[in-house]
């Protein structure tokens, strides 16, 4: 029996201490099971669909119905979903979350196979801004895409490929014969990143070793494959840290966190009456985003007209559309650093647990300004989301989002919101778990609402 206010508080507390971490265990599994930016598409494409989703075809002719739920894939790295009310008023606009699907990691060159000594080694190339010195001595493995031929050979078949184990690892040099390395090593991008993936011996093949190994994994012929993109990924499983299991480290905490949110933020949001909400992920943010798939093109753009188009709206509708449309741009943030706090800010640092970070920028690094934070304040009114502002040191110039490249080509008001955490592009990253849950929580608001 409850006999105070305090023993229902702390009972209340309990249960929703049990819900956040139990979706952060939920997180960790679709990172575990998101390998490449191949694997986030079409993992959040199945969950789409078993949400009632229709998949559409981009070079198909669309029937949208009002009421309705669809989505499409772009390159199988780029995904969009939306559903559209029942009575669409031009003056809610579209209403968009934004994030991506790429991390930073090593890309397989063409004729990877390199022996050195009984040594074979695949050549890499550097994907993204990865911190080098944590990818060493981890078990690591091979994900990403098949091309195979198809009917028409300018639309050649794609098939994904994971090797779920460890088969290979990027060994550091023994400290006896590199006395300086706990002194900062530079690291070579062409030699000392390179993974080892297997010892040679008589019976050895090195021609086409690679492909001989994706094809133990997939049900395709040899003669059928044209070309692959393939990535190297960390094999070792995510997993909630801490005494109180109150943090998560993981790999592609960045920016998988805010892709999983974003979606079930869409599923979970009250019935849409009269407006257009959308989740996109894009590819290629680590790299600049300039790609046809990416934030730095006008696919978003073209998405949003057609859609608009398709219902019956005319092109003026469309433009009086997008200029009543807001974009929440959600992509990871920086805790303060317990050991290297100078490289904050003094008044305006991120801390896990305590709030997502709504990130400024004077040099609009990041789209966020008064007017768009005004709107996030009053989206959580009356919710338990916390929010804290975060502005990079005045020394440091930090990173960017798609939330400023997107914003560009749309012309909306937008808001750079992430979760704040620790060690950043390493290959396994921080943060705390409730602030994971407190994105789920704002991106269900944000579509709720407005």
């Amino acid at each position: 029996m409850i006999h105070n206010t305090k023993e229902l508080v702390d009972i209340q507390e309990k249960f929703l201490d049990m819900e956040v971490k139990s979706f952060g265990r939920e997180v960790i599994e679709f990172i575990d099971e998101s390998a490449s930016a191949f694997h986030v598409v079409k993992n959040c494409s199945d969950i789409l669909e078993e949400n009632n989703f229709l998949r559409l075809m981009p070079q198909e002719k669309w029937k949208l119905k009002k009421g309705g739920k669809y989505f499409f894939k772009k390159s199988s790295s780029t995904i969009i979903a939306f559903t559209v009310g029942e009575n669409i008023d031009i003056k809610k606009g579209f209403k968009i979350f934004a994030a991506h699907t790429d991390s930073p990691c090593f890309k397989i060159k063409p004729n990877p196979e390199m022996i050195t000594e009984n040594i074979l080694r695949l050549n890499t190339e550097v994907y993204g801004g990865p911190i080098l010195n944590t990818w060493f001595d981890r078990p690591l493995s091979v994900a990403g895409r098949i091309i195979v031929k198809g009917k028409n050979i300018f639309s050649p078949k794609t098939i994904k490929v994971k090797i779920d184990k460890p088969i290979m690892t990027i060994p550091n040099l023994a400290i006896h014969q590199n006395r300086e390395v706990n002194n900062g090593v530079r690291i070579d991008r062409q030699n000392d990143v390179l993974p080892v993936i297997s010892l040679i011996n008589k019976k050895f093949e090195k021609e086409e070793f690679l492909t001989k190994l994706i094809l133990e994994n997939v049900d395709i012929k040899r003669e059928d494959i044209l070309d692959f993109d393939l990535y190297v990924y960390c094999w070792e499983k995510g997993c909630l840290l801490g005494a109180n299991e109150e943090m998560i480290s993981s790999p592609k905490i960045d920016n998988l966190a805010s892709v999983y949110t974003g979606l079930l933020g869409l599923f979970e949001a009250s019935k849409n009456e009269d407006k257009i909400n959308l989740f996109v992920a894009f590819d290629n943010e680590e790299i600049g985003s300039a790609t046809k798939q990416g934030a730095d093109s006008n696919y978003l753009l073209n998405t949003l007209e057609r859609i608009a188009l398709t219902l019956g709206f005319n092109r003026l509708e469309f433009l009086q559309m997008v200029e009543n449309s807001f974009m929440l741009s959600a992509d990871a943030a920086h805790a303060a650093h317990p050991a290297h706090i100078s490289k904050t800010d003094p008044t305006n640092r991120g801390k896990m647990n305590e709030g997502l970070s709504l990130k400024i920028s004077a040099k609009q690094r990041y789209t966020s300004d008064a007017y768009s934070i005004s709107v996030i304040k009053q989206l959580i009114e009356g919710t338990d989301i916390k929010i804290q502002s975060f502005v990079n040191e005045s020394n440091e110039p930090g990173g960017s989002t798609i939330g400023p490249i997107s914003a560009t080509h749309l012309g909306i008001d937008s808001v750079d919101v992430g979760v704040p955490m620790l060690a950043m592009h390493s290959a396994r990253e921080m943060c705390g778990v409730y602030d994971i849950f407190f994105l789920k929580e704002l991106a269900k608001e944000f579509f709720s609402k407005g």
